[in-house]
């Protein structure tokens, strides 16, 4: 995957890189953002910025907001 370090990435874009993550692992929420933040960012949080690393949380909050409702509704 190629990314423009110009650019900033959007919680649009990490939700389906992380629900990705997630299914063709079968990982947690929290073991796919340990796994994107290792592969990904290189585990650096500033690799691409503070405004990308910001949308990456906003995605993993996004999930885990999802997630709650559907097990509540389950």
């Amino acid at each position: 995957m190629t990314v423009n370090h110009a650019s900033v990435l959007t919680k649009d874009y990490f939700i389906p890189y992380l629900k990705l993550i997630m299914n063709s692992r079968d990982y947690t929420l929290k073991q796919a953002k340990e796994f994107a933040f290792d592969f990904f960012f290189k585990g650096d949080k500033d690799r691409y910025g503070t405004s990308t690393c910001l949308q990456f949380e906003k995605a993993i909050k996004e999930i885990d907001k999802i997630m709650c409702e559907i097990e509540v509704c389950s």
